[in-house]
């Protein structure tokens, strides 16, 4: 399945900023979306569709530091580029620690930028395809039944199903059965595969993930 191609979000409250940005992005046929504050961007935020964010670090009421916060708390993966007039190395530090791919300052270069927002769009639709196929493997983990879920811990700790069998107090055909099983809800070929995959989205999910 292709996936769309990524929509620009310019969060900024100078409107001549977001107008000038959106032109430019339209003159090489990329689809933006402004906003003047944080509120309303956060409330039309799409976390199902690729985008990447152009975020302005000094509005009012709520600032982009706070944006980037609050998007890291949803987990969202969009890349984050930000903008500032008057910018520091601290403030880039902390935007760059936080997640941020890029910190531009204000007047900037028109093609430095649209070579940042087209190298932020290819990541966008990287991390995209990864979150998707991490969201789909947790609606499949959560299709497994208590039993198939305790069988799983058991091969992620790389354990035979012998061991599990004892451990659970059921036969090593029962084992098997589940395992074929898992291997078969999860939609995965291999244990190998089954491991990496889980471990990824149990890597992602911690401490939250119960094991």
């Amino acid at each position: 399945m292709t996936l769309p191609a990524p929509v620009i979000y310019i969060v900024d409250d100078d409107n001549g900023m977001r107008t000038s940005l959106a032109w430019l992005l339209e003159s090489v046929g990329v689809k933006s979306e402004g906003f003047a504050n944080a509120a309303d961007f956060l409330r039309a935020f799409d976390p199902d569709i690729p985008a990447c964010l152009v975020l302005d670090v000094r509005m009012p009421e709520t600032g982009g530091f706070d944006v980037q916060t609050e998007l890291n708390r949803r987990g969202a993966t969009l890349p984050i580029i930000f903008v500032s007039g008057h910018g520091d190395i601290p403030m880039s530090v902390r935007a760059l620690q936080n997640g941020a791919i890029d910190f531009v300052e204000k007047p900037y270069n028109s093609q430095q930028m649209l070579d940042r927002v087209q190298r932020a769009m290819k990541l966008a639709t990287q991390r995209h395809a990864a979150d998707q196929k991490r969201r789909d493997l947790r609606k499949r983990l959560d299709s497994l039944s208590a039993r198939e879920r305790e069988v799983l811990r058991g091969v992620i700790d790389g354990k035979g199903s012998k061991r599990i069998a004892a451990e659970l107090d059921i036969s090593v055909k029962t084992v098997d059965v589940h395992r074929a099983s898992i291997k078969d809800k999860l939609g995965v070929a291999s244990i190998a595969t089954l491991v990496r995959d889980v471990m990824a989205v149990w890597d992602q999910d911690a401490p939250t993930a119960t094991r």
